[in-house]
């Protein structure tokens, strides 16, 4: 600290970036009567204390003005013709505000504190402020200028709505529910409005709870579409009122037991963990499937319920258990996952195995025990009923479908080992084919915009056109409301403005938020001098910058001179490709300069010192806080600098005057000569080298793996010197990291499940054989993505990981049963996986279609927060419905294929035709 430069009206600050930093709250105070600089110690001195001290909160920022100030703006001619210089003003003023000790008096039997009036609180009390005297005559600050009360910074400005406004950014620690912390501020502001005077009206501009609940209310009426789709599918293979309640009735006992989980781990009811729920409705009544339909086969032998039930669980009570650990093990790799998509997921994982291990207890314990309480034998076939009947029709017929064309196939092997390879060339061909994102682009509600001028733009001018943007921004049909902001605040420099835009709910617009982007985009452009950047804010924003698109590309180098070379060269090569939007850069080279070369040697023999110069222009044109007040509740400053009238031209300098030896007044043209320049208004640094920062923007159909290589060819093409480095940042940093981690992520849970089920099954073969219908679910997801024009992002591939878990289901089911087979009936391994099958036909058929039509509601569905949730559901059903089509012919022919490298057997006994239920 002690190497900053003195006078800092207020220290450095720096915060940990956090992927969901966008303020949750955005509220706007404005006012036809009461001052900005009063609204803003208002807002500073109340709103800020009591918004920091709620529960969740992290930090509460306000911009759009600045503290209150006294300003002292002095006349430069009048100065001169008295004698006098700024610096001699500034002077006066840094002693007559002083706040030190003054001790105390302490006699006999009384004692006083000691105190004095040696603070100057209103722009009033300066105006007769002595600066100097001429030939004895004292000079009041009123004879070269004048006291007003104002703002320490007068360079910065916020509209809500095209009104005059202070803006007040909220937001809460990475680990608070952003619900429950919006709630206690909603609930804190009516008292905050009586605090505040009556002529100050609050408004909430920006609230991101908004669309979050709609998503949340949205996934949980998926929750239920997809409890009721599960149920009719139940419904249409059992056929019995009493087996479909049993069946059903795990999905409210796996539900509550999760919730239980989750109440413990501190989980919180959201997206992430509903889109867990939802899709384990699908497959956490699997289990119970399974074990309902061994049971009714073996009731349906003559068995009595009682009989059947010990019977068939006993018999399925392995498969019951393997596919549950097996599947539970898929989302290891995704609990040790680190980064911020490892963060994200971690919740999903733990939710979804949660859901699946209780479902598992619920089927081996309470589904059997209300399988022999509720189950009946049928006593004739017409006792069913007609939909018994009917149904029974045409299971039997697909089963006898299957039956004929599965011996077929067993006899035509060769031709099944090569659609195998053929899937598996076919699924990595598509893999690399695929358009490939980070994650799925979201419509919040929220739209940010950054808005660039001219370098060399004055303040009043970029306010002008700010509002014309705004103007245009809020006569849209699908605008709520906005709020804009220019000025030097928040780290913006004078020819920048930003903007938050809320969009009306998805209901009352027909545009989402990327349309509106585009259409925004075509109307501003209409406006001459000015660049307008606008982005869809997403849940999760890396980099921890703003930035005027949502993708960052760095140019990194030792040598600004050499990035002022090639910065330019690849902007205008990217800028050919019309795939990349909103393409910028963040390099401010043509900012005017006014550069004042002094004389040193006459400087010197008038006993000027460069300092002096550099003192007085800083005091003339700096908004220099010369001196700090201190009051009953906070401090305020005085500001120092020349008159408006001084701050417009350049050829104030002329009027600068400095005190040389014998305090003489020396104009600063006499020492000096003054040169006019284009110089940088910022220089930005990465890894504390020399930066420039490309933003971007994608055209819609264009995926953010197009556009990376896009760059990269380009940055190949102009040949880069070693001297120049360039590298993506942010998301799109993040994208190139998973590119390479999503196969190692697919292979770990492949490796893990195999690790499982070698465990469970004692061998190494019969693993093989049930990850073998991996490579035809992956195919299905691919195809389904690419049909669907939706981009292979990291939920996508959370989807295939799912489907790693829930098609080997299929081969763990004929695989267990082909075992038992060969055990227990000594039959041939051809024979055995034959009958496996064909009896588990109906289950498997059962099992998919749930799971299938559990992602359903996912898929199409079309309300907030959608957007994330779809791949998920895309990937899932078309995995599903390509690995039923494949694997209930390629996984017996696997089964045999693999059977020939176990240790061989005495020639089995000859067996009947299986007779399926």
């Amino acid at each position: 600290s002690s190497e900053l430069p003195p006078g800092l009206p207020s220290p450095p600050t720096y915060r940990k970036a956090n992927p969901n930093d966008l303020p949750v709250l955005i509220l706007a105070l404005t006012s036809d009567s009461v001052p900005l600089s009063v609204i803003y110690d208002q807002a500073e001195e109340l709103l800020v204390p009591a918004l920091s001290q709620v529960p969740g909160v992290s930090e509460v920022d306000v911009g759009g003005g600045a503290r209150t100030a006294v300003r002292i703006q002095v006349d430069l001619a009048a100065l001169a013709a008295m004698g006098l210089s700024i610096d001699n003003v500034r002077a006066v003023l840094q002693g007559q505000n002083k706040d030190e000790p003054k001790g105390s008096i302490d006699g006999d039997r009384i004692s006083f504190t000691v105190n004095a009036n040696d603070q100057i609180f209103s722009a009033d009390q300066y105006k007769n402020l002595i600066i100097g005297e001429k030939n004895g005559v004292p000079i009041p600050l009123s004879a070269v200028g004048r006291a007003i009360d104002g703002t320490e910074d007068r360079l910065q400005a916020a509209w809500f709505n095209s009104k005059r406004a202070v803006v007040m950014f909220v937001r809460k620690q990475a680990d608070a529910n952003v619900i429950e912390t919006v709630d206690r501020m909603k609930a804190l502001l009516p008292q905050l409005e009586r605090w505040l005077p009556p002529a100050i009206h609050l408004a909430i501009q920006s609230d991101r709870t908004v669309t979050i609940r709609a998503s949340v209310a949205d996934v949980q009426m998926a929750l239920l579409i997809s409890v009721a789709l599960v149920v009719m599918v139940c419904f249409v293979f059992l056929r019995r009122l009493s087996t479909t309640f049993i069946a059903c009735v795990t999905v409210p006992l796996a539900l509550a037991g999760t919730f239980g989980v989750m109440y413990l781990l501190k989980f919180s009811l959201d997206n992430i963990s509903l889109m867990a729920l939802t899709i384990s409705v699908g497959f956490v009544v699997d289990d119970a499937i399974v074990v309902i339909e061994n049971i009714v086969r073996h009731l349906e032998q003559g068995l009595t319920p009682l009989q059947a039930t010990l019977a068939g669980a006993r018999q399925i009570g392995f498969t019951v258990v393997s596919i549950s650990i097996s599947l539970v093990a898929v989302f290891i790799p995704l609990l040790f996952m680190g980064g911020i998509i490892g963060r994200q997921f971690h919740e999903f994982s733990v939710t979804l195995s949660a859901a699946i291990l209780v479902s598992a207890v619920v089927s081996l314990s309470l589904t059997p025990m209300l399988c022999s309480r509720l189950m009946r034998q049928e006593s004739s076939e017409q006792s069913r009923g007609w939909f018994y009947r009917a149904t029974e029709k045409l299971f039997n017929g697909m089963i006898g479908i299957y039956s004929s064309s599965l011996r077929w196939v067993l006899r035509h092997s060769f031709l099944m080992l090569i659609v195998t390879a053929v899937t598996i060339c076919l699924t990595v061909w598509l893999y690399t084919i695929v358009p490939k994102g980070f994650f799925p682009q979201q419509d919040t509600g929220l739209v940010m915009g950054i808005t660039e001028a001219a370098q060399d733009i004055s303040f009043d001018a970029m306010v002008q056109k700010q509002n014309l943007v705004t103007e245009i921004v809020k006569n849209d049909p699908a605008v709520d409301s906005v709020t804009s902001a220019v000025g030097s605040g928040g780290g913006g420099s004078l020819n920048t403005g930003r903007m938050f835009i809320t969009l009306k709910p998805r209901k009352e617009r027909n545009v989402t938020a990327t349309e509106f982007v585009a259409r925004i985009r075509g109307k501003t452009a209409r406006i001459p001098g000015i660049g307008v950047f606008l982005q869809a804010a997403q849940d999760i924003r890396i980099g921890g910058r703003a930035t005027k698109g949502q993708y960052i590309y760095s140019l990194v180098s030792p040598s600004q001179a050499d990035l002022n070379v090639w910065v330019p060269k690849l902007l205008a090569a990217l800028q050919k490709n019309p795939k990349l939007k909103d393409l910028t850069t963040d390099q401010q080279q043509l900012g005017l300069q006014s550069s004042v070369v002094v004389d040193r040697v006459k400087a010197s023999q008038l006993g000027i010192q460069p300092e002096q110069v550099d003192s007085s222009l800083y005091s003339a044109f700096g908004q220099r806080a010369v001196s700090v007040v201190y009051n009953d509740r906070d401090q305020f400053h005085v500001i120092l600098e020349a008159l408006p009238q001084y701050l417009a031209e350049p050829t104030a300098l002329d009027k600068i005057y400095i005190s040389g030896t014998s305090r003489i007044q020396v104009p600063l043209s006499a020492i000096a000569h003054f040169q006019f320049s284009n110089t940088p208004t910022a220089i930005n640094h990465q890894g504390q080298f020399p930066a420039v920062t490309f933003s971007f923007n994608l055209d819609p159909g264009t995926s953010l793996q197009q556009a990376t290589t896009i760059i990269e060819n380009a940055a190949a093409d102009i040949h880069l010197p070693d001297t120049v480095r360039g590298s993506f940042q942010g998301s799109a940093q993040v994208f190139q990291d998973s590119l390479s981690s999503e196969p190692v992520l697919i292979l770990t849970a492949i490796i893990a499940v195999y690790i499982v089920l070698g465990v469970l099954y004692e061998s190494y073969i019969h693993p093989i054989t049930i990850l073998s219908t991996l490579p035809s679910a992956g195919l299905g997801a691919l195809l389904a993505l690419l049909l669907c024009n939706v981009e292979l992002s990291i939920v996508s591939i959370i989807g295939i990981i799912l489907l790693i878990g829930i098609v080997k289901k299929n081969a763990i089911m004929m695989v267990d049963f082909a075992l038992e087979a060969e055990r227990d009936q000594n039959l041939s391994p051809a024979e055995a996986i034959y009958q496996a099958c064909v009896v588990r036909f109906r289950p498997i058929m059962m099992t998919t279609l749930a799971a299938m039509f559990g992602a359903v509601p996912l898929a199409i569905g079309h309300g907030d927060g959608s957007e994330i949730r779809q791949p998920l559901g895309i990937a899932i059903i078309g995995g599903l419905i390509v690995s039923q089509l494949l694997t209930l012919y390629t996984t017996p022919i696997i089964y045999l294929c693999l059977d020939r490298l176990r240790a061989p057997r005495h020639e089995p006994a000859p067996v009947a035709e299986p007779h399926p239920a």
